[in-house]
């Protein structure tokens, strides 16, 4: 997992050439061009297309870009793991993943790819939570993220989806739990409330503070909600600087615990704060601060 911003990670269908240019110019973190959900089976192979063109293309600056490609299990997928074998974009986002089996699948069908692309893997099943410790530790090949997909699981267990989001929290607690013990990313799942803000801001608040790195979107305009609430806290960054600060003093060479502004600070939490502060500048960076 690199020490680089993925708050908004924004789903853009590929099968709309003047959405993927206006995402070459949005603030977003994380670009996937979608071939799944959003595009009607009939626009598939143009969608196909253009998103490989998009990728050669490049032009989309710090922002990372991944293909969510169509199941190994439709008439489309495996051209789609093809296509994206060649064009080689940053990761491929794999749909409806449900065991380590699958992931060998997916990394397989990525062999021709650069090594440089990675992928990610949707929890949206319930096979998918009942397995996560597997399928995170699935890490051999290309593996390095998780995203969450509560709308396909949620129609598959029955249920609601809640504004609180209260009959998913495990799957949220527990997904982040598997992608830390394994070194993945852990991306929340979308809010499809596009007129509440108020909701998005809660989801993000809320995922934010369960652990997950950034979160998935449906519409650009909940870029900036996500953006600003994924960005680690002023307060937390000076904390973070300083607990560095405490450790890198010759007089406290050595020593397993510090009191750091009156609080306690343990050398396991001297990685933590080296992770936050590289974050918050990486962030910096991309936003121009």
């Amino acid at each position: 997992m690199t020490d680089r911003p993925r708050r908004s990670a924004l789903y853009m269908p590929a099968s709309n050439a003047r959405a993927i240019e206006k995402a070459r110019a949005l603030a977003c973190d994380v670009v996937i061009l979608d071939l799944e959900d959003a595009v009607a089976p009939e626009a598939k192979p143009a969608a196909r297309a253009q998103a490989v063109e998009a990728v050669r293309a490049g032009g989309f600056g710090r922002r990372e870009v991944v293909i969510r490609c169509n199941g190994l299990d439709t008439p489309w997928g495996a051209e789609d793991l093809a296509a994206a074998a060649a064009c080689g974009p940053d990761a491929v986002l794999a749909p409806k993943v449900s065991s380590p089996a699958d992931i060998a699948a997916y990394d397989a069908a990525l062999a021709a790819a650069p090594a440089a692309t990675r992928l990610w893997a949707m929890v949206e099943t319930c096979a998918a939570v009942l397995d996560l410790k597997a399928i995170a530790a699935a890490r051999a090949g290309r593996l390095s993220g998780l995203a969450i997909g509560l709308n396909d699981l949620a129609k598959e267990m029955g249920g609601r989806q809640t504004p609180d989001r209260a009959p998913h929290l495990a799957v949220l607690t527990l997904t982040v739990a598997a992608a830390r013990a394994n070194g993945l990313v852990a991306l929340d799942s979308v809010c499809n409330a596009l007129d509440d803000p108020d909701l998005m801001e809660r989801q993000c608040r809320q995922g934010a503070e369960i652990g997950f790195d950034g979160k998935t979107l449906i519409h650009p305009g909940q870029i900036e909600i996500t953006n600003r609430l994924f960005s680690p806290p002023e307060d937390e960054v000076a904390f973070a600087r300083a607990v560095i600060a405490a450790f890198a003093a010759p007089e406290n060479a050595g020593r397993g615990a510090l009191r750091v502004e009156g609080r306690l600070a343990e050398r396991l939490h001297l990685g933590q704060a080296e992770r936050l502060v590289a974050i918050a500048e990486a962030i910096a960076g991309a936003d121009g601060g």
